[in-house]
């Protein structure tokens, strides 16, 4: 890790945000980030915490190509050590580090195989057998700070992968940033309680980790959270650490942040879409087959509408996942850009995603877009930095009927909506 620290201060509407940070030397990991390369910053519309820090590498607020994405899940990955403890838990936090648990699950796997993959989720789950014990909630916890606090987490209806998570010895905790480490803690207490008691090994595996107070060196940090969480060896790893500090400025606005904290079902149903982390999985490719199947017959389909050439890709596209429902999309995304690339160099293809998430415009976010939500939960959804006419194609991914997609995506002639009930 290099020593040499580097400040900046952010100036948002409501204050600043003032950082110090430092450059990793990811040994490892092929490449050492940039803070410019991995984060911008945006104003929260949250009364709890009042800025984001926006990744640059997640495609989720702002497009990014899906090689861009696959090359920070692997050096990610890369971080996370050999000889751990096994059984081993890849963990993914809701909304936002999904699609990252997934990538950074589907890495390790040329190390550990045996890796099972699990993500927490906001939307109430049925299994879709008749085994009603099948689809109850391993446990749930809280992330504090967030704008939907609540958290579920399910167990597995197979015996054998339910043993072998209860059996987890150690836990890769993946998150796009860490603040303050308390949802670490709350996740961990909260896993141990439901029946992972032979826990050995936390490993924190995050974008960027900010929980690095300034007053403070690292080990006195982990020092804190090891405290919190007895007989259990807690590490960290990630792109970018530091500190942040924020200053309200003088008599900010008063803010309404919109209801979006349910962990409803929806009054829409889940489509079949495999098992990619929702439960406890191995395999997180589960179901990409037929969704890659459903999308070209639907492209083929739109592309007579169209005229596009079925066999020629239009020039510009972006693929949109839906909310927690990003992996498959994502992989979509990286299938269009590896063909694209085939056939032309002009070609582009990035990946972002439809979410819950309410944030100002300003800094990093240029463009929003807000509309319904397609789960039937009656809450606003947003689109951010996403400007329709820059695209040739918008391919939008949805996990539930086409027709659930608010009729603002349905009037645009070149958004294509791909879905698991087609």
């Amino acid at each position: 890790m290099s020593n040499k620290q580097h400040s900046t201060t952010i100036n948002l509407p409501r204050g600043n945000l003032d950082l110090t940070y430092q450059l990793n030397d990811t040994s490892g990991s092929k490449a050492t980030y940039q803070l410019e390369e991995l984060l911008s910053f945006a104003q929260r519309i949250n009364p709890k915490r009042a800025f984001l820090f926006v990744s640059k590498v997640l495609g989720r607020h702002i497009p990014v190509a899906p090689s861009t994405m696959r090359s920070a899940f692997t050096d990610l990955a890369n971080l996370v050590p050999n000889d751990l403890p096994e059984p081993i838990l890849v963990i993914g936090m809701a909304e936002t580090a999904v699609g990252l648990s997934a990538g950074v699950h589907q890495a390790l796997q040329t190390r550990y195989p045996n890796a099972l993959l699990l993500n927490s989720t906001r939307h109430a789950q049925h299994s879709g057998n008749n085994d009603k014990s099948s689809d109850s909630l391993l446990t749930t916890f809280s992330e504090d700070h967030s704008h939907a606090s609540q958290h579920l987490i399910y167990q597995s209806s197979d015996k054998v992968t339910q043993e072998q998570l209860l059996a987890s010895k150690t836990l890769i905790m993946v998150d796009d940033e860490a603040s303050t480490g308390n949802t670490c803690v709350n996740v961990v207490t909260a896993l141990r309680n439901a029946g992972l008691a032979q826990l050995e090994q936390v490993h924190l595996t995050t974008l960027v980790d900010w929980s690095l107070n300034q007053n403070q060196g690292t080990a006195d940090a982990d020092d804190t959270i090891s405290t919190r969480l007895p007989n259990i060896d807690f590490h960290r790893h990630h792109l970018l650490s530091g500190a942040w500090q924020w200053t309200d400025a003088p008599d900010p606005e008063p803010i309404i942040m919109p209801s979006v904290d349910t962990t409803e079902a929806g009054s829409q149903p889940l489509g079949n879409t495999g098992n990619w982390g929702r439960f406890p999985t191995l395999d997180s490719t589960d179901g990409f087959d037929n969704y890659l199947e459903k999308f070209q017959t639907a492209f083929t389909r739109f592309s007579e509408q169209a005229q596009f050439d079925k066999k020629q890709l239009p020039e510009r596209i972006l693929v949109l996942g839906s909310n927690e429902f990003v992996w498959l999309p994502f992989l979509l995304a990286e299938w269009l850009e590896q063909t694209a690339s085939l056939n032309s160099d002009n070609q582009t293809v990035k990946f972002s995603a439809l979410t819950r998430s309410p944030i100002a415009l300003g800094g990093a976010i240029t463009t929003m877009l807000s509309f319904s939500d397609n789960y039937g939960l009656g809450m606003t959804n947003f689109a951010y930095n996403v400007e329709p006419s820059d695209w040739d194609l918008i391919v939008l991914c949805v996990e539930t009927a086409s027709d659930s997609v608010d009729d603002m995506w349905q009037g645009l002639d070149n958004v294509l909506v791909v879905s698991p009930t087609l």
